[in-house]
């Protein structure tokens, strides 16, 4: 059932604040890392809080999904209330709520305990992720402002998920795993200051809450995820396993049904009309999932095969990191000269080639064998995002910035917990596959984890090569995006020339 339609508010807010360019763009861009950031930051510190919490290997995966899940799937949500509530609004609730999770989780004395409060923390980010986008998109206009915005954006969207391992690294290395929950906590507080001294208020708009269509898209997706880590340990013939299969096919085709029923839904189907959008929206499903699954496995080799420790590990990811940073920045810049899919594209073919070299891992490869993948993943994803990103929301009306902008972050939520079920469930079958050798149980483990990582990384650079594919065919080429742009501008100056005719007229 739909909440009651919302009054618009009246706060005087909404019209007379401002703030420079910079500090709006530092509010926004912090509560985005912090958000990315908690996605990754646990990578690093899961085999410590296997140990501490006794988590099973296939069950690890949970401390990622559960946030991710919670995230990806009430963002719709989230981005609907900040277009009813106020986008400055929902941006706070939601970072105190992801704050007050933080701060219980570091505490957590069980697997239970941890997983609600990584729950919580999804929750609170899927209110302020969206909220966050959406007001970028309304401070900076559309063109070479919002461009480089989008570029500061995409490159701490893609780097705040490595920068989250380095850190995870010094914190569980130095402190204690718990960390990587307690540092939200001062980061969070001081953003919370710095947003409602630089945030303008958005108007509130009439309009219901469709809370039938969050509830079956995140609960259908839940169980699709379930249904994959069951499958990993007990077999794709498990009665649980098909179970929530059944389930998620049901509750996702209910959703939809109910999102071309009701008046205000919570994902306007319009917007996967234009091929550009849906595009990038499916490349970024399939692009996060590759990417998810790299670091969880990747972390796990440098620190129970390799032997390295969190902090090593973390600063092993640090040339992923700077190279995200760098191709980022220049990414945006030639977006307007090269055009979206030559960048798309390319990059990605540089980030296939990477993962690809990645199978080639065995128990005695040396840090060049990883650094290499990562030098070109890094180049590749750092030039495809920020195109990846603008794509995404390309012709969007201010109507569907909210849901938008949550459709972006859906599709890097869902393509990271689907994409990370997916790739354990390949790698625990290759697992068992294996045919590992040994002088002590140790060491076959380690052969036959490695053996299970290499398919894991197989079916990931299979998943950006069918991204390459997509964005290639369905994106349409620079010709065409100067065509639009040339049509946009001879609308924009009819229309201009019209209304003076009609002012003319009057007088």
């Amino acid at each position: 059932m739909s909440a009651p339609a919302l009054v618009p508010s009246t706060n005087p807010t909404t019209r007379s604040r401002t703030a420079s360019p910079a500090l709006v763009l530092i509010a926004i861009l912090t509560t985005q890392l912090m958000i990315v950031l908690d996605a990754t930051i646990v990578n690093v510190a899961l085999p410590d809080i296997q140990r501490a919490l006794g988590f099973t290997p296939t069950g690890l995966s949970w401390v990622l999904n559960a946030y991710t899940l919670a995230f990806g799937g009430l963002l719709l949500l989230g981005a609907r209330a900040g277009d009813l509530l106020g986008r400055r609004r929902m941006l706070l609730v939601g970072v105190g709520l992801f704050v007050l999770a933080s701060f219980v989780g570091g505490f957590a004395q069980s697997p239970g305990q941890l997983l609600t409060a990584r729950t919580v923390q999804g929750i609170g980010a899927a209110l302020a992720a969206p909220s966050g986008l959406a007001l970028l998109i309304g401070r900076f206009p559309e063109g070479r402002e919002r461009a480089r915005a989008l570029g500061y954006f995409s490159a701490v969207s893609v780097g705040g998920a490595a920068v989250g391992l380095i850190a995870g690294g010094i914190l569980t290395e130095y402190v204690s795993w718990r960390w990587v929950l307690f540092v939200n906590v001062p980061i969070g507080i001081a953003l919370i200051f710095v947003a409602r001294m630089a945030l303008t208020e958005t108007p509130r708009h009439p309009g219901r809450f469709d809370i039938a269509g969050a509830a079956t898209a995140t609960v259908g997706m839940t169980s699709l995820v379930y249904g994959f880590v069951r499958a990993a340990t007990e077999g794709w013939s498990d009665t649980e396993a098909v179970t929530a299969f059944v389930t998620a096919t049901v509750l996702l085709a209910a959703f939809i049904a109910i999102e071309l029923r009701v008046s205000a839904p919570i994902t306007p189907l319009r917007l996967f009309a234009d091929r550009t959008r849906a595009s990038a929206l499916a490349g970024r499903v399939l692009l996060v999932a590759a990417m998810f699954g790299m670091f969880f496995y990747l972390t796990q080799i440098l620190q129970d095969v390799y032997g390295y420790t969190p902090l090593v590990t973390g600063l092993a990811f640090l040339p992923l990191t700077v190279m995200l940073f760098v191709m980022s920045r220049i990414s945006a810049g030639l977006m307007e000269r090269v055009g979206m899919r030559t960048l798309m594209v390319g990059g990605l073919t540089i980030s296939t080639v990477g993962i690809l070299l990645l199978t080639r891992l065995t128990v005695d490869s040396s840090y060049v064998a990883v650094l290499v993948p990562l030098l070109l993943f890094g180049t590749g994803n750092g030039l495809a995002f920020v195109p990846l990103t603008a794509a995404g929301l390309v012709g969007v009306e201010p109507r569907d910035a909210g849901a938008a902008s949550g459709l972006v972050n859906v599709a890097q939520q869902v393509g990271g917990s689907v994409g990370l079920a997916v790739l354990v469930t390949v790698g625990a079958a290759g697992a068992r596959h294996a045919h590992p050798t040994g002088s002590t149980p140790a060491e076959v483990a380690q052969h036959a984890f490695v053996a299970g990582a290499d398919r894991a990384f197989l079916v990931s650079a299979l998943l950006l090569a069918a991204t390459v594919v997509l964005l290639a065919v369905a994106t349409p080429s620079l010709r065409q995006e100067r065509v639009r742009r040339l049509a946009r501008a001879i609308d924009e100056e009819l229309e201009a020339e019209l209304e003076l005719a009609e002012a003319v007229t009057v007088d």
